[in-house]
């Protein structure tokens, strides 16, 4: 069984430098210490914030950046690129008719990382 995942967890992406914070608004009104998050708390720069510098070669910023280096692989900000839900979030519980965010879920963004949740912000509520 993995934690349940609420505002304030620490997510990590593979092409990213930093961690960021998972932020969740409380429309549903599911509080587990925070609110708790759904499998369509996706949004870039609503729900997942930048990661610090993006070091991917399928983000069009760091092809560029690259290409004006001449080959060196150069680093751009990192803008994530989310455009669909958590995979697979949690089937059995539900929050607002919505799949409950789960600590092993993942999120695809577009130019290639992999946005994983490193710390979940709360350790008491266990989902499947």
């Amino acid at each position: 069984m993995g934690l349940q995942v609420t505002a304030g967890s620490m997510l990590q992406c593979t092409f990213g430098v930093a961690p960021s914070s998972l932020t969740v608004l409380p429309t549903p009104g599911v509080m587990a210490g925070a609110p708790a998050a759904t499998v369509m708390d996706y949004v870039p720069m609503l729900n997942v914030m930048p990661f610090g510098m993006c070091s991917c070669t399928g983000n069009p910023m760091v092809i560029a950046a690259t290409a004006a280096a001449l080959g060196a692989l150069t680093p751009m900000a990192c803008i994530p690129a989310t455009a669909a839900p958590w995979a697979p979030g949690s089937p059995t519980v539900l929050i607002g008719n919505l799949p409950a965010l789960n600590n092993d879920s993942k999120l695809m963004c577009m130019w290639g990382g992999v946005i994983s949740i490193t710390t979940p912000a709360q350790f008491t509520t266990q989902i499947p």
